[in-house]
């Protein structure tokens, strides 16, 4: 199910709780919007994420990370790191994801946000990050599979000279002896999703010459 048919019924608009510059549409009963769909993969576009809400602030309250240059944000989700890396100016955004419904809803959620981004199917453990000087990923290192994935394409970027960002809020697999930790946010989360209304997020940055005896 698609957010631009049966879903936007299950959808509103609504303003992000860290992030109060950006609207998203979000499910106010995600689990009900998964049962409709008849999908196995929850709506991950539905909500803002603790991950991403950190890693939007961050961007948007430091806009020199992005300014100018050119971002990819990966595991967009609903869009609302790429939305913030678009107001912050960048030159240009590109979000990606690797569920059509995700492609689906951040272009819906760009365009009610005024702002341009390039979208498109992206799977972390296949494809690269292009010639992105900002790679964005939030919310990635939930599942141990996916968590290699994406440290494998975050160090991929970096390698190629990118800047490579994430946002995480103490996932079981977040590889934290690869990762640089920037700042850390008290977020309000939805607690339909979560186990607490708040969570401790940290967003880190892949350091260029990160260390291989510390990090597996």
């Amino acid at each position: 199910m698609a957010p631009d048919a049966a879903g936007r019924c299950a959808a509103t608009w609504a303003p992000v709780p860290f992030v109060p510059e950006i609207a998203l549409l979000t499910a106010g009963e995600p689990w009900e919007l998964w049962d409709a769909s008849g999908r196995d993969a929850p709506p991950f576009w539905a909500f803002p994420w603790a991950g991403g809400q950190a890693l939007a602030r961050y961007i948007l309250d430091n806009p020199a990370v992005v300014r100018g240059r050119h971002v990819l944000d990966v595991a967009s989700g609903s869009g609302l790191v790429a939305i913030a890396a678009a107001k912050a100016g960048a030159a240009s955004v590109t979000a990606g994801d690797i569920d059509p419904d995700a492609i689906a809803a951040i272009r819906r959620n760009a365009a009610a946000n005024q702002v341009t981004a390039s979208v498109r199917e992206i799977d972390v453990a296949r494809d690269d990050a292009g010639g992105a000087e900002v790679v964005l990923a939030a919310d990635v290192f939930y599942q141990r599979d996916l968590a290699a994935a994406a440290l494998a394409f975050l160090r991929r970027a970096s390698g190629a000279g990118a800047d490579a960002l994430c946002g995480d809020p103490g996932r079981a697999f977040v590889p934290r002896d690869c990762l640089e930790a920037l700042a850390t946010y008290t977020v309000p989360v939805l607690t339909a999703i979560e186990d607490l209304p708040v969570k401790a997020v940290t967003v880190y940055r892949l350091p260029r010459q990160e260390s291989r005896g510390r990090c597996p």
